[in-house]
């Protein structure tokens, strides 16, 4: 095995520039494991932001992966906006009862104070610590849920298609809404010494949402919203598919897509010509079931076909991977990676 000898912040750096770190950079997403590695339940780790730092403190040290995850759950900007989190004992949080009943709550929806939002700021004290400990040898990654995307929860799926064809005003005026606590939520994060931000986009995938209409409504979003975040971006489509919208997302000004194992990763990689760096594609769900020979097959394989001259990040395709997945595979593609990965690579 080879020593790795760059940090992982320069290994990064140098494959979002199109060349050849030392190694291929890997991210384990790992939000929950956290939790295991303390002995406590998933709630309990996440009420204290020294649980949170400490879990992704001991994950780094144990599995050699090139970032720190600062994501605690998805539903978190739910709470800040008075919503309601739903706990689980094996399983992310998820969001409960949408808050916005009807189209006219929009009218009257107000954006969360970062400063007086308690779990918000959970977050950002994480944040601090980390980087205390870390400083510059490894990317801290915060996470915003894209405006364009968050309405599912604050409202429900059908509610929100609803308002997209039938309400462009109030779709108009909730976009506004979201886009500036966006925009506000990922600053305090990188102000907190965050060093770049995932914008979690599914709903704008071609899975959920037709180009054409992507084009109208995610795309407009994600450029106003992307150029008035103040670090770099990469955006998330959460196991939704993207490669038709490639160019599009480049246009966004975001540095990283992270995409889907349902389409294929080498075709992904050229469309991105050097415009964006490709994250993924590990598939989460199968992640369960592998045994240690297929992990390292399956992370053999991926490496082959996209990561020749960088621009290249071995991940999971959704981007938190499922609590579910044992050790034993954590650990068997951190060694795949150390094995298979260092550049030149020898396909």
């Amino acid at each position: 095995m080879i020593k790795d000898n760059m940090t992982s912040l320069q290994r990064v750096l140098t494959t979002l520039g199109h060349k050849e770190p030392d190694r291929v950079p890997f991210f384990l997403l790992l939000t929950m494991h956290g939790a295991k590695e303390l002995g406590l339940s998933i709630e309990q780790y996440f009420s204290k932001s020294e649980n949170v730092a400490e879990g992704q403190l001991r994950l780094r040290a144990k599995y050699r992966h090139d970032s720190i995850y600062n994501f605690f759950y998805a539903p978190i900007e739910i709470e800040a906006f008075g919503g309601e989190v739903i706990y689980h004992d094996d399983g992310p949080a998820n969001s409960g009862e949408p808050f916005i009943k009807n189209f006219q709550d929009i009218k009257n929806l107000k954006i969360p104070d970062i400063k007086k939002s308690a779990c918000l700021n959970k977050v950002l004290k994480s944040a601090h610590i980390l980087k205390e400990k870390v400083g510059d040898q490894v990317p801290i990654i915060g996470v915003v849920m894209s405006p364009f995307s968050l309405p599912v929860m604050q409202m429900g799926f059908d509610k929100y298609i609803e308002l997209i064809y039938e309400r462009p005003d109030l779709f108009s005026h909730l976009m506004k809404i979201n886009e500036e606590f966006c925009v506000n939520w990922a600053n305090a994060q990188l102000d907190a010494g965050t060093t770049a931000i995932c914008y979690f986009d599914p709903l704008s995938s071609t899975t959920i949402t037709t180009k054409e209409m992507y084009l109208k409504t995610g795309f407009e979003v994600a450029k106003r919203t992307i150029a008035k975040i103040k670090g770099p971006t990469a955006t998330h489509m959460a196991s939704g598919r993207c490669l038709s919208i490639i160019e599009e997302i480049a246009d966004t000004g975001t540095a990283i897509v992270g995409v889907s194992v349902e389409e294929n990763i080498q075709e992904l990689k050229n469309s991105c010509k050097n415009r964006l760096t490709v994250m993924g594609n590990l598939n989460g769900i199968e992640m369960r079931r592998w045994t240690p020979k297929q992990t390292e097959d399956n992370v053999k394989r991926v490496i082959s076909q996209a990561g020749a001259g960088g621009g290249f990040i071995l991940s999971d395709n959704h981007g938190e991977i499922p609590f579910q997945v044992p050790d034993e595979v954590l650990m068997a593609i951190s060694d795949a990676v150390h094995k298979w990965g260092n550049y030149p690579l020898i396909y």
